[in-house]
């Protein structure tokens, strides 16, 4: 296995480019662990609280999944501090494979990936309009990271860790709010652009103004902006939320792959089988 990524590695990513787009992307930077033969397993890890993302090819046999999984538990990944990114088959594989070394790992995300190449605007004008983020508002697009991350749950950091991240989106230009009608900041969307392809992330709705249809006039409106700078939006979405789905699905967005979060499930008393 190698240490570094090259064109191979894209290429073989090319089948998959939707639901490892992320992968695609973090390859060609700063990773703690990027291991691949450029030909059938990838395994990228950038750092925590980051996910551990694994690519195998559709047609991976059991020996290949086992080498994954030994790998994985050679570099002591398999120690509960960690979840994982792949495919289901392989995600069941680690899973039961897991189980014979006494470990538990269970599904903690189901992820449908999607793209959009003809937007429909939405049946539902929402009041307010969009907003690109400036300099000024970094204090609250830290709160908006804050509420998000504690929300989903994932990738959580501490507000100086959001401080930084807020100043990169807000130099990278591609950062937005809504503002309503009153003047008040409540839904944010942006893109990262990686080849001729953007994700549409950090979609997120204050609590208190949900349900106005804020976020859906805002994610049309970006993917707008993404096709209009050249670039093929695509989004992850929790493939069990059927609402935020909906949604997407309403304004264009077409379902391309899909693929699962796996962590270790920590044992409790109530977590004992009983027949």
């Amino acid at each position: 296995m190698d240490c570094f990524a090259d064109e191979r590695d894209r290429r073989i990513l090319e089948n998959d480019k939707y639901t490892f787009f992320v992968l695609r992307r973090v390859m060609g930077g700063k990773c703690e662990l990027l291991l691949t033969d450029h030909e059938r397993l990838i395994i990228c890890f950038t750092g925590k609280p980051f996910p551990i993302w694994i690519w195998t090819p559709d047609d991976a046999s059991a020996a290949e999944m086992e080498r994954a999984y030994r790998i994985v538990s050679e570099y002591s990944l398999l120690n509960g501090e960690y979840h994982f990114n792949l495919k289901d088959d392989l995600a069941k594989y680690f899973i039961e494979r897991a189980a014979v070394d006494g470990k538990t790992l269970s599904v903690s995300l189901s992820m449908f990936a999607y793209d959009c190449r003809n937007p429909v605007k939405p049946t539902t004008i929402a009041d307010g309009s969009i907003y690109r983020c400036g300099r000024e508002d970094i204090d609250e697009l830290v709160d908006f990271l804050d509420l998000f991350h504690k929300e989903t749950g994932i990738d959580q950091k501490d507000r100086d860790g959001y401080r930084m991240d807020a100043e990169a989106y807000i130099h990278s230009g591609n950062l937005y709010f809504w503002k309503n009608e009153l003047g008040k900041n409540v839904a944010s969307c942006k893109f990262a652009p990686d080849g001729n392809m953007a994700s549409i992330n950090l979609v997120f709705t204050r609590p208190e103004f949900r349900r106005k249809h804020y976020a859906e006039n805002l994610v049309y409106q970006v993917t707008k902006i993404a096709m209009s700078a050249g670039y093929v939006p695509m989004l992850y979405t929790d493939a069990n939320y059927a609402a935020s789905n909906a949604c997407y699905e309403k304004i264009g967005y077409v379902l391309r792959g899909r693929l699962c979060t796996i962590s270790e499930t920590k044992k409790t008393d109530q977590d004992v089988w009983r027949p």
